[in-house]
């Protein structure tokens, strides 16, 4: 039964199963479907991180991005300083600017409101879009947006201005809305809200990165429902481009930060079942700065490590540094991979005729993409 998991009756391997299986014989499964499908190339994405607001309607036990508005460190950034930073990007070589933010903080807050209405807005999404412009404008990068929760008014009015958009599923669990819990009192993290925003951006054909947090409070089998869920969504419109298994991280102030981590054998297990449950065509990512043991994360099947800016910190994870790409690159190759840029948007999805890809980004696109889809300019070697 071991040796066959991937045959026929086990192409939907439970979640009993996937937690019975000794770790080994998960991450054998797991790199034998990487290699057939990527090779030995393990991509990253160089990219500038803005932070458009720190304010936000959710008060999620485990962050510590989100200030209230009477925080004197809330703000949402101005134009000026989001040029600034997206101009320093392209100087260091960064291809993609990944907008951050607080999800629609005006519908709980008067003051994130007034301080809208002062930049000239009315919503952060109208903001956003006008911000993605101004990159487009200004600089050579390509926005992605990680928004939340969008209506699909919202993504039609995000599509021409963004290469690609994401959000976080999470977790599918709604006993994490209890109180208590992680989720409580989180509008925004209901899993039927998630749900929709991922069936949205599949009916209007956005290329989108998802994932799951890791650690919050959810059980093994909420865990594997979650993958599941997304494999669901991309097996019906095929836009799901990669997915993240992130690790839940105590930090100092949060509700959560007496919560214990996972260990790096759970970060594993659940690495192979995502490898093992998700079409092999989606892109499997770990966040390398969240563990000084990432290096482990290629033994179980990843194929990416995200976005690595060489300017800007992780504003999600403050505490814990980038690593330096070439040092990166190192270990990398001495897993047997070959570390490679690539663009914010997967190589399947840039091509002459498609449906993901607004047709005002494709030509910044192509200039940008080397034949196999990869960056065309490499900015790391480790000789």
């Amino acid at each position: 039964m071991v040796k066959n998991i991937m045959e026929e009756k086990y192409k939907a391997p439970t979640a009993e199963l996937l937690a019975s299986l000794p770790l080994e014989i998960l991450k054998q499964q797991a790199q034998k479907i990487k290699l057939e499908q990527w090779g030995d190339v393990i991509t990253y994405s160089r990219k500038v991180f803005v932070p458009l607001t720190n304010m936000c309607r959710d008060t999620c036990g485990y962050c510590t991005f989100v200030k209230h508005p009477d925080d004197p460190a809330a703000e949402i950034i101005t134009k000026d300083q989001v040029l600034a930073i997206a101009k320093e990007g392209q100087k260091k070589g960064c291809k993609e600017l990944l907008f951050s933010l607080g999800e629609k903080p005006e519908l709980r807050y008067q003051k994130a409101k007034a301080a809208l209405a002062k930049l000239g807005y009315s919503s952060i999404i109208d903001y956003l879009a006008d911000m993605c412009q101004l990159v487009l404008d200004e600089t050579s990068l390509l926005p992605h947006v990680n928004a939340g929760t969008l209506t699909p008014d919202e993504i039609v009015k995000l599509k021409p201005v963004a290469a690609s958009m994401g959000m976080m599923l999470e977790t599918v669990s709604k006993r994490l809305t209890k109180i208590g819990m992680a989720h409580y009192a989180c509008p925004d993290k209901m899993p039927v809200q998630r749900l929709r925003t991922l069936e949205r951006t599949g009916a209007l054909n956005v290329p989108f990165t998802t994932g799951l947090l890791i650690g919050i409070g959810e059980t093994w089998q909420e865990r594997i429902d979650s993958l599941y869920a997304i494999a669901k969504m991309h097996k019906k419109y095929g836009h799901i481009q990669e997915v993240i298994v992130q690790n839940f991280m105590s930090k100092p102030g949060i509700e959560m930060q007496n919560h214990p981590e996972p260990s790096l054998d759970d970060m594993l297990r659940t690495l192979c079942a995502a490898r093992l449950i998700l079409p092999p065509d989606i892109s499997l990512q770990a966040p390398p700065n969240l563990s000084n043991r990432h290096v482990e994360y290629l033994s179980a099947g990843i194929n990416d490590w995200g976005g690595i800016s060489p300017i800007t910190i992780d504003f999600i994870n403050p505490q814990n540094e980038w690593p330096e790409i070439r040092e990166l690159a190192k270990s990398t190759e001495r897993f047997g991979g070959k570390l490679q840029e690539r663009l914010t948007v997967y190589p399947k999805y840039i091509q002459a005729e498609t449906r993901f890809i607004d047709k005002s980004i494709l030509p910044r696109i192509f200039v940008q993409a080397r034949s196999d889809g990869l960056a065309q300019n490499q900015e790391v070697t480790t000789s």
